[in-house]
């Protein structure tokens, strides 16, 4: 699985993407996305104890075995504490599987430290896995059970696989880029996910001579459902998958009612592209050349059908809500907690062969700002570049911002690295705690 962009501070990439990609999106790497690591160590101190959860709900007999001298075992429970759980994933045996499958034997060495920070992070081929958290709540949201037979679309490094593997009876998951598909493969044989079958190959045409599977995931995003995975879904079964434009996507819930899929949004977000069929049928696609930000100003509201806390053209929001004083929409950031993520986001192409400079605009109230526990924990308006490999490329804000302020407008001038093929905005308190408003969010190109 690779997405987005996601994190629980997300600034996911989930949510997660796929490795069925062609460029991909920020989750995106949004390798950084996240903005805030989860740990500031990946293996924190053995005697590091956990109030809330016994270690008991964390460990199976045979997770002890296999992983009985794991030095990040106390990582990945402080993880599912302290990210996961608190940012609403309530399934215990989501939490568990969480909690006991090494995720840093399915990420490079390079990023190994990294690998229990809920953040997104590059795999290879140009390809992220997605953050725990993307993981842990769409996982949960599929709502495994110990019968079912579940069709991944977008292997990716083999994570998302592996969490479902003892929740499941079997997984079936195809992968389009042959060394990521072959490498997975590799990983959940060496770490014995017996009931997980891998699969080099287009997942937009599925796996029908294993059809008919009782859930379908899709960790990549397509413009609309491949038909082929309609068909290969049981009558009454479901599937997660994130459907939509290059940078505006929604996260939906699907079941399969009399041959008809219901739709259930559930959160905007942001995966990399379904490649191969998927993608070379896609009619909606961005311009990198003129690099736009949707609803910058929030004045776009909802529609009927909208997930609550949607906010049009953004995602993977937290602590916010929409605010309207004396006729003005805005976006309101409110936290109690040093170091609890408050944050929105949203991603665009940008080519630095031919975009050379931008401006970056927006304005902002704060009222009662404190620094929260990290050097970056600050309100602020950022924008952060990648390469074609999802490489991060650097991060340039306006702020910080802190203490008590009236609006004021703040711009700045940001040279775009030639390198950058994407780029995430990012606004919030970051971790801060106090009240933070923001509005008329601009990107303008220099010409």
């Amino acid at each position: 699985m690779k997405n987005p962009i996601c994190d629980h501070h997300q600034l996911s990439c989930h949510q997660l993407g796929s490795s069925h990609s062609r460029s991909s999106a920020l989750i995106i790497v949004l390798v950084w996305l996240v903005s805030h690591p989860v740990l500031s160590s990946a293996e924190p101190p053995a005697n590091e104890r956990l109030t809330k959860m016994p270690m008991a709900l964390f460990q199976t007999s045979s997770s002890v075995t296999r992983y009985a001298n794991d030095p990040y075992a106390a990582a990945r429970r402080k993880l599912v504490e302290t990210r996961i759980r608190t940012a609403g994933v309530r399934n215990a045996e989501v939490l568990n599987s969480i909690a006991n499958t090494p995720r840093h034997e399915f990420v490079p060495p390079s990023v190994r430290g990294q690998a229990y920070f809920d953040m997104a992070l590059p795999i290879g081929a140009s390809q992220t896995i997605s953050s725990p958290f993307i993981v842990a709540s769409m996982t949960e949201t599929l709502d495994p059970k110990p019968s079912d037979r579940v069709l991944e679309i977008g292997t990716g490094s083999g994570y998302q696989a592996a969490v479902l593997s003892p929740l499941v009876a079997d997984v079936y998951t195809i992968e389009i880029v042959p060394e990521l598909g072959q490498q997975a493969a590799r990983v959940l044989h060496r770490l014995d996910y017996h009931n997980v079958h891998t699969r080099i190959g287009d997942g937009f045409l599925g796996w029908p001579e294993a059809a008919p599977f009782d859930k379908i995931i899709v960790t990549c995003s397509p413009e609309s459902v491949p038909q082929p995975l309609v068909d290969q879904l049981v009558e009454g079964g479901t599937m997660i998958v994130p459907v939509g434009e290059r940078y505006q996507q929604t996260l939906y819930q699907m079941k399969k009612v009399n041959g008809e899929l219901e739709r259930l949004p559930l959160r905007p977000t942001l995966f990399v592209p379904m490649t191969g069929k998927a993608e070379d049928g896609r009619e909606a696609l961005p311009d990198p050349a003129d690099p736009q930000l949707v609803n910058g100003s929030f004045d776009v509201l909802p529609g009927p059908d909208d997930p609550e806390g949607f906010v049009p053209g953004w995602y993977y929001g937290r602590q916010l809500r929409w605010v309207n004083d004396v006729g003005q929409r805005m976006v309101r950031f409110e936290n109690e907690t040093p170091g609890l993520g408050a944050h929105l986001l949203q991603g665009i192409a940008i080519d630095g062969t031919l975009v050379r400079m931008i401006r970056l605009a927006g304005r902002v109230r704060v009222r009662d700002v404190q620094k929260g526990p990290d050097s970056d924990s600050l309100p602020m308006i950022a924008i952060s570049y990648y390469d074609s490999m999802r490489k991060s490329l650097g991060t340039v804000s306006l702020g910080p911002y802190r203490g008590s302020r009236d609006w004021k407008s703040d711009s700045r001038l940001i040279r775009v690295p030639a390198t950058a093929r994407e780029a995430i905005v990012r606004i919030g308190l970051f971790g801060a705690t106090g009240q933070a408003d923001f509005d008329d969010i601009e990107i303008s190109v220099i010409r």
